[in-house]
């Protein structure tokens, strides 16, 4: 038997997650992706596939803030101007899409700094 990679293993582990879980009009899906360099997050209207709000550390608004894409700090504001981005909108709760990835480090950091700003899931 041969041995998984571990991003093999978090396609199987998201999936299993996306069977689950959907985001609607009223409550659209978080979905956060996270590499080594950088951190994505997509807010998505699965009923029409349609992605309402994004934020990622490659934006140019993010490279002038003088923070290393790929830590904690960085995780924190993508969070808040996601929230931020999430409010102007009108979008006041979402279903969160954690990836596939545990809900540790960057993954938490990103979820908790959302709720401080505002977010509710």
């Amino acid at each position: 038997m041969k041995n998984k990679s571990r991003n093999a293993m978090r396609i199987v582990r998201h999936k299993r997650l996306r069977s689950k879980l959907a985001g609607t009009a009223q409550r659209p899906r978080m979905a956060v992706f996270r590499s080594l360099e950088h951190i994505y997050v997509q807010i998505i209207d699965d009923d029409k596939g349609h992605t309402l709000v994004s934020a990622s550390t490659v934006e140019k608004s993010f490279t002038g803030e003088k923070i290393p894409a790929g830590n904690i700090e960085a995780a924190k504001y993508i969070g808040k101007i996601i929230a931020e981005r999430a409010k102007q909108n009108g979008i006041e709760s979402v279903v969160f899409d954690r990836g596939g990835h545990i809900y540790l480090g960057k993954v938490k950091a990103l979820a908790e700094a959302a709720r401080e700003a505002g977010l509710k899931f």
